[in-house]
C-alpha cells in the first residue's frame, strides 16, 4: 500500500478490479441486458444524476414535452450505466475481442488525409458512447497521445493506465508538461485527444454558447492550432446496444481555427453538438456542463483575466 491510502481505498480498488475483469470475459449482449436492468435503478437511486440529467435536458431540448425529455434521461442513465459495466471489456477484454466489436468505421480518411499532408490531428473526444472503445481504436490505428487526470481512488491508477495504454496509447499529465508533450506529438503529424467537453479550470477557458446557453469552455484548443497547423476532427464510439461499436470521426466546425478563443471555443461546441445529435441519449448529460456562471466570473477576484461570449 502507498503511502497515504487508507485501507478502505485499497479494498475498493481491489473490488473494482475483480469486477472489470470478470465483466472483461462477458458478452456485449449481457452487459447491454444488466445495463437495461440497472439503468432504471441509477435513475431512482441516484438523485444527483437524475437531477442533474434532467436539468440539462430541459435546457438544451425546450421544445421536447415532459415525457418525452423523461424518457430521454431514463436512456441516457441507461447509456452511462452500460459504459461502467463496459469499462472492464475495454481496458481488459482480449485485443481480438475488443477489434471485433467495432463493426464500422466513418470518417478515417479525415485522419489519414491529414497526416498524409504532414499535419497532426486533434481529436475531441466527447463523452459520447463508450470512449474508452474510441480510446482503443486509435491507439491500435494511429500513434495516439491523450491527456490524463489519475482517478480519485489513487490505487486504481495503475490498472487505468494499462488498460489504456495497452495498445501503444501514451497518456500525459493535464499540466503544461502534459500540453508541451500534445505539441510535440502533432508536430510529428500523431493524432492526440482531447476532452472538448469538461469544464476547465478558472482562467483556463471562455465562456461560449452550447446548445445556446453559455458554458464554460477549454482554450487548449486554438493554442495547439495556432502552434502546430494540425487539423480538428470530433471523434465517438457510438453503442450498437448489444452488437458492438460504430466509430465515427466528423469534420470539426471551421471555427475552431480561430485565432480568437471564444470563436474557437463556439466552434468546439458546434463540434460536440454536431456529434450528439447521432443519437442524444448516448450522451452523458448527467455531467454538470453549465456548473460555471459568467456571474461567478463578474465575482472572481481574476476576473479580468476572463473573456466573456459577445
Amino acid at each position: 500500500m502507498a503511502a497515504g491510502e487508507s485501507p478502505s481505498s485499497e479494498l475498493q480498488a481491489r473490488a473494482i478490479a475483480t469486477l472489470w475483469r470478470s465483466l472483461a470475459r462477458r458478452r456485449l449482449t449481457t452487459l447491454w441486458w444488466l445495463a437495461r436492468l440497472a439503468g432504471p435503478l441509477v435513475e431512482q437511486l441516484s438523485r444527483r444524476e437524475r437531477r442533474v440529467t434532467r436539468t440539462n435536458l430541459m435546457t438544451v431540448y425546450p421544445s421536447c414535452n415532459d415525457a418525452q425529455r423523461r424518457q430521454l434521461a431514463r436512456q441516457s442513465l441507461t447509456h452511462s450505466t452500460a459504459t461502467m459495466l463496459e469499462l472492464g471489456f475495454a481496458w481488459r477484454g482480449d485485443l481480438k475481442r475488443v477489434e471485433a466489436s467495432i463493426l464500422e468505421v466513418h470518417g478515417r480518411e479525415l485522419l489519414d488525409k491529414a497526416r498524409d499532408e504532414g499535419r497532426g490531428v486533434i481529436v475531441l473526444a466527447p463523452h459520447f458512447g463508450n470512449w474508452e472503445v474510441l480510446n482503443f481504436w486509435l491507439s491500435g490505428h494511429f500513434p495516439f497521445t491523450a491527456m490524463y487526470e489519475p482517478p480519485k481512488l489513487a490505487p486504481l491508477e495503475p490498472i487505468i493506465r494499462q488498460g489504456r495504454e495497452r495498445r501503444g496509447a501514451r497518456l500525459v499529465p493535464t499540466t503544461p508538461r502534459g500540453v508541451a508533450a500534445l505539441l510535440k506529438a502533432l508536430k510529428r503529424a500523431e493524432a492526440v485527444g482531447i476532452l472538448p467537453d469538461q469544464e476547465p479550470d478558472w482562467g483556463r477557458g471562455v465562456f461560449a454558447p452550447f446548445y445556446n446557453r453559455l458554458a464554460y469552455t477549454a482554450t487548449l484548443l486554438p493554442k495547439l492550432v495556432a502552434r502546430t497547423q494540425a487539423r480538428v476532427v470530433t471523434g465517438v464510439a457510438l453503442r450498437l446496444p448489444g452488437k458492438g461499436f460504430a466509430v465515427h470521426f466528423l469534420a470539426a466546425d471551421p471555427r475552431v481555427y480561430a485565432t480568437d478563443e471564444v470563436t474557437s471555443a463556439t466552434g468546439v461546441n458546434a463540434s460536440v453538438e454536431a456529434v450528439i445529435a447521432l443519437d442524444p441519449a448516448q450522451y452523458q448529460w448527467e455531467y454538470k456542463r453549465y456548473r460555471k456562471t459568467p456571474q461567478e466570473a463578474e465575482d472572481h477576484p481574476d476576473f479580468k483575466h476572463f473573456r466573456l461570449y459577445r
